[in-house]
């Protein structure tokens, strides 16, 4: 089993941010955005994020 990742930079929206978040599962993972992207940047919680999000995870560890 690998690491999977979520880059903020990837992530479409007004809001600049250079965080990227890594598990190695894609459910950790997709929790762990859900949390940051409603505490930093405002979004709700909900069925669409969370796909638009699982589409978005990447595989293996974070570029440097």
């Amino acid at each position: 089993m690998g690491r999977k990742y979520f880059d903020c930079r990837d992530y479409p929206g007004g809001v600049k941010c250079s965080v990227t978040l890594c598990a190695d599962t894609v459910e950790e993972l997709i929790e762990v955005v859900v949390h940051h992207n409603s505490a930093v940047h405002g979004e709700k919680d909900s069925e669409e994020f969370r796909q638009m999000i699982s589409n978005e995870v990447k595989d293996g560890p974070p570029p440097a």
